[in-house]
């Protein structure tokens, strides 16, 4: 039978992918690969296999969900490794289990590679623990992601939880409809707020703030897409020393001489 892996190329840092992800990239035939995944990672394909790119940014999707499950369809063959690259981990955010039920509906099998999804490795990165005791009990992750011209449509209200760690994907285009209706809900104004971009990358960009003041912050510093949100108190045990190590020159020097 045809078969497609779907494998997770984790949060950017090629080191972080997993040996089996490895292992496929470098035996790969056809690689099928998403925007937020890193030319490190590429560069691991071998020189003669297909890459064949299919990323998506708002509003610019370089082939359409549909023309991707097709697409893969076509590219599995016996005797052919495909691999369907993701950034992250393919089953969050990552319209891998969509992807995987159109292929098995039409006989190819489907095997699944997990990789660190972003909120982990992107925090840990940081030093920034998604749960700690006395300070987050538990994490929640979404998507901050709406159709154009439409609010973001979330549980406001169980999201302002002060004892959770919430991670928000691809939220900072809504970043003040976030940090105001969480204020609206309950969760304090100052509670800790860290937003990063191109996480665990040689490019990652990052500030902190209290939830209040971030949309400010992330406009002064000037972060882009891809970023990730990270509210909650663990946030405050980022050490002063990583904030200087990680952060962009002109932001490191703040740190310091707030530290």
């Amino acid at each position: 039978m045809p078969m497609v892996y779907l494998v997770g190329a984790g949060p950017g840092d090629p080191d972080l992918l997993t040996v089996k992800a490895r292992r496929l990239l470098e035996q790969a035939d056809v690689v099928v690969y998403d925007r937020l995944v890193g030319e490190g990672v590429l560069a691991l394909v071998p020189k003669g296999a297909a890459r064949i790119y299919v990323g998506k940014a708002a509003g610019a999707h370089h082939l359409g969900q549909d023309e991707i499950n097709e697409l893969l369809v076509r590219a599995a063959k016996p005797g052919r490794t495909v691999v369907r690259l993701k950034g992250g981990d393919p089953f969050i955010f990552g319209r891998g289990s969509e992807e995987a039920i159109y292929l098995r509906e039409r006989g190819v099998r489907v095997e699944v590679v997990p990789g660190i999804t972003a909120a982990s490795g992107c925090c840990s990165a940081l030093g920034v623990p998604l749960t700690h005791r006395g300070l987050a009990s538990g994490f929640r992750i979404v998507t901050g992601h709406a159709k154009a011209d439409e609010p973001l449509a979330l549980d406001w209200r169980g999201l302002a939880d002060p004892d959770t760690t919430l991670v928000v994907y691809m939220g900072l285009a809504h970043l003040p409809e976030i940090a105001a209706q969480l204020i609206e809900h309950g969760l304090p104004a100052g509670t800790p707020t860290l937003a990063i971009e191109r996480g665990t990358t040689a490019a990652q960009g990052f500030c902190q703030a209290s939830l209040a003041e971030l949309p400010a912050a992330v406009a002064t510093a000037g972060l882009a897409a891809p970023a990730l949100i990270v509210i909650g108190r663990v946030v405050s045990l980022m050490a002063a020393e990583v904030r200087a190590v990680h952060a962009p020159p002109a932001v490191a020097a703040r740190v310091l001489e707030l530290a």
